[in-house]
């Protein structure tokens, strides 16, 4: 395992390009979810500074910052009993208790960024768009087959859905995210979750379109 040093910014190349801080909140990117048929790729390149990487303690070959290695889990970020919006969402679900809740841009089809709150529960992930408080896509917790990681310090991760299609998010709470997920589906179905690590993925955006990610490290920025 190569140790290298790296910053809290992420490139994308042919997309905007979004700051992004360990305390900081998500900045809207507008964009659409249509993709209009086109394949391609998407190079995340997080870039050279002087933040100390650390070891993922759930993945062990997974490079992290040491910001984020010390933090203490919260899980609500967003204090959802206070979102009626939301909790009628979860209400007409069935569902109770929120293990996750927190703000977080979702790549389209296009590579384009959209702003989404995500939920996750005992039962299920929700994405919601909070500028009309609308569910946007509803996953069973049991039809999360994998998740695919990075093996650099980034924000990005991909929820690998194969009975539906994929979703490529990036949040600074990723791994609290990737934790959570894994903690739940084995304590409700003793299954555990794959988490894959590698520079380069395929995901479905949507079910006839598949995006490769490639993730480079850049030196010298």
């Amino acid at each position: 395992m190569s140790r290298f040093q790296s910053q809290r910014r992420v490139q994308i190349d042919d997309a905007q390009p979004t700051r992004f801080d360990d305390d900081e909140t998500l900045e809207k990117v507008d964009g659409d979810d249509d993709y209009q048929g086109r394949q391609g790729s998407l190079k995340l390149r997080p870039s050279d500074s002087d933040v100390t990487e650390d070891q993922e303690l759930f993945m062990g070959v997974k490079v992290r910052r040491k910001a984020s290695r010390y933090r203490d889990y919260e899980g609500d970020y967003i204090d959802v009993p206070s979102r009626p919006h939301l909790i009628k969402i979860l209400d007409k679900q069935g569902d109770k208790k929120v293990l996750f809740a927190d703000r977080v841009l979702k790549f389209t089809g296009s590579g384009k960024m959209k702003r989404r709150i995500l939920l996750i529960t005992d039962f299920a992930i929700y994405i919601v768009d909070p500028d009309t408080a609308a569910l946007k896509r509803r996953i069973a917790l049991a039809a999360l087959e994998k998740l695919c990681l990075s093996e650099l310090s980034d924000n990005f991760f991909a929820m690998i859905i194969p009975t539906e299609y994929d979703i490529l998010m990036a949040s600074t709470r990723k791994t609290e995210i990737v934790t959570v997920l894994v903690d739940a589906l084995k304590s409700t179905s003793e299954y555990e979750l794959e988490v894959v690590l590698s520079n380069s993925f395929e995901y479905h955006a949507a079910a006839d379109l598949v995006k490769e990610v490639q993730f480079d490290e850049v030196e010298g920025l």
